[in-house]
């Protein structure tokens, strides 16, 4: 009874993080510029890896593939967003400005840009 209930919760999760990483391959492909694909590829990709390696975490019985799931989902939520940051700061940086449809600019006043 409790393997049928596991089985069920793990392939659900396997669905859910399929589905985030789904929406972040279609971000990447339908957004208009690189901060909006580089938003959608960290986030949602980074909640589709995370949850698929949680599934891995609740399926397997090796304390050791456990721990690694973990450190894995740690690393994840650690270095997605920084590394995003990092990108899109360095892609401002050497010119690439914001699509149309942002609003606000707040890195012009901070780097002194001119439009």
């Amino acid at each position: 009874m409790i393997d049928a209930v596991l089985n069920i919760v793990v392939g659900l999760m396997l669905v859910i993080g399929a589905g985030f990483a789904l929406v972040a391959s279609l971000g990447i492909l339908r957004l208009k510029d690189v901060y909006m694909r580089m938003h959608a590829g960290s986030k949602a990709g980074t909640l589709g890896s995370g949850v698929m390696l949680l599934a891995l975490a609740i399926y397997s019985n090796d304390a050791g593939v456990v721990t690694r799931a973990i450190a894995g989902v740690v690393f994840f939520l650690l270095t997605a967003p920084i590394s995003a940051h990092l990108l899109a700061k360095a892609a401002y940086a050497v010119g690439y400005r914001p699509c149309a449809d942002t609003k606000l600019d707040a890195l012009a006043k901070t780097l002194k840009v001119k439009h």
